[in-house]
C-alpha cells in the first residue's frame, strides 16, 4: 500500500477505524481537535457512529457503556481533559472492558498551555483514577508508529479487556507525515461472551459492574486483575536500543523528544562521544529488561524528558542502582534541543570518574 501524507491526529483516527473502531465519543479541545472532527466526518461513511458529549466526564462514561456491548470504541483528548476521564478509566478498568484512548498531551498543571509535554507520565503510568489497577500505555514516536500502535492498542484492549492510552503529544497531533496503513500483527482474539448484547432468552443476562460489596470478593477480583496485568508485563513490552552496543553515555528518552535525542547522539558521535539510547514504546509494562542488556562500556544514564523528570523514577528502578541516572528536561510545552543535549552529556562524561 503506498503511502499517504497525513497529519497526525488524522491519521489517528484513519488507523482507529481501519482497526475496526465503530464509535467515537469526545469533546473537542487543542491540540487534538482534529482527531474528533476526522472521526465527525469519517465515521458516517463506515456505518460508525460519533458523538460529541457535553463534556469529558460524559464521554468516558458513553465509552464504559458502549463497551459494554463488545464494540472498539475510542475517545481522545487532551491532558486537562483525559484528567477528567480518570474516573471512567478506572471503572472500565475495574469491569474489564476494552478501549482505547488517546492523548495528545499539552503543558499543565491546570489547563497550562497548548503547546506539547510529556508531563502527563505520572497520570498515564500510574493508574489516574482510583484503585488497584493498570493499563497498558503506549509511546509512539512518529506518526506511522502512532497509526501502527494505535491498531495495535485495539487487539490489545480486546485480548485481555483493558483499557489501553495511547500517548503522543502537541507535535505528534500536529506534525504531517508519510505514513501506510499495516496490518496489524494477527492475535486469536477471545469471543466477547461476556458483552451485554440482549439475550434472546438464550442465556443468562451478562452484567457489567465493578462493585463488590463484600471485601474478600473484591479483593479476589483486584488479585484476578493483578495476574492479567502481571501477563501484560511478560507479554506486551516493547522497547528500542538506539547505538547501544559500545554506548559511554546513555540516554532514556520516549515519544518525540527521542527524535530529538537520536539527533544529539548522532552529533556526539561525530565528534567521537559514544552515546546510546534506550526508548521504552511502552510506558507501561516499563522496558525494565532493557537495562540489563547496557553495555559494559556506560558510565552513566541520563533521562531526556519534556516534564520536570517524572520518568526518572522508572529509570533509577530499572537501572537498580549500576550507573548514576542524570537528568535534562523542559517543561510547560517548552521542547529540549539537541545542543542543550549534547552540552548536558558532555558536562556528565567529564565529571564521570
Amino acid at each position: 500500500m503506498a503511502k499517504v501524507l497525513m497529519k497526525g491526529n488524522e491519521a489517528l483516527g484513519a488507523a482507529a477505524i481501519q482497526a475496526g473502531c465503530k464509535y467515537f465519543f469526545g469533546y473537542p479541545i487543542t491540540p487534538q481537535s482534529e482527531l474528533p472532527e476526522f472521526m465527525s466526518r469519517e465515521l458516517p461513511k463506515v456505518g460508525g457512529m460519533f458523538v460529541q458529549a457535553e463534556s469529558e466526564v460524559a464521554a468516558i462514561n458513553m465509552i464504559y457503556g458502549a463497551a459494554g456491548t463488545g464494540a472498539r470504541v475510542l475517545t481522545s483528548s487532551s491532558s486537562v481533559g483525559v484528567a477528567l476521564k480518570q474516573e471512567g478509566i478506572s471503572y472500565i478498568a475495574g469491569a474489564e472492558l476494552p478501549a482505547v484512548i488517546i492523548n495528545i498531551s499539552r503543558g499543565g498543571p491546570g489547563l497550562g498551555g497548548i503547546q506539547p509535554s510529556q508531563a502527563d507520565y505520572f497520570m498515564s503510568t500510574r493508574g489516574g483514577g482510583n484503585g488497584d489497577y493498570r493499563h497498558p500505555v503506549y509511546a509512539p514516536a512518529t506518526v506511522q508508529e502512532a497509526v501502527d500502535l494505535t491498531m495495535e492498542a485495539f487487539n490489545v484492549a480486546d485480548y485481555y479487556r483493558t483499557p489501553v492510552i495511547v500517548l503522543g503529544d502537541g507535535m505528534i497531533g500536529q506534525m504531517m507525515e508519510p505514513v501506510e496503513f499495516k496490518e496489524p500483527k494477527k492475535r486469536d482474539l477471545p469471543a466477547k461472551d461476556w458483552a451485554t448484547t440482549g439475550t434472546e432468552g438464550n442465556r443468562k443476562p451478562n452484567i457489567v459492574n465493578s462493585l463488590f460489596l463484600d471485601p474478600q470478593a473484591l479483593e479476589d477480583h483486584n488479585w484476578k486483575l493483578d495476574r492479567k496485568y502481571k501477563e501484560i508485563e511478560e507479554n506486551e513490552t516493547l522497547y528500542e536500543m538506539y547505538k547501544m552496543e559500545d554506548a559511554e553515555i546513555v540516554m532514556v528518552s520516549y515519544g518525540t523528544t527521542s527524535r530529538i535525542v537520536k539527533n544529539a547522539i548522532e552529533a556526539l558521535r561525530a565528534e567521537g562521544i559514544k552515546a546510546g539510547l534506550i526508548r521504552p514504546i511502552t510506558l507501561w509494562p516499563y522496558p525494565t529488561k532493557a537495562f540489563s542488556e547496557i553495555p559494559a562500556t556506560a558510565k552513566a544514564l541520563l533521562s531526556v524528558e519534556m516534564s520536570t523528570g517524572q520518568m526518572i523514577d522508572d529509570v533509577k528502578i530499572a537501572n537498580e542502582g549500576r550507573l548514576p541516572v542524570h537528568f535534562y528536561g523542559r517543561t510547560g510545552g517548552m521542547v529540549p534541543t539537541p545542543d542543550a543535549i549534547i552540552a548536558k552529556a558532555k558536562e556528565i562524561l567529564g565529571g564521570a570518574k
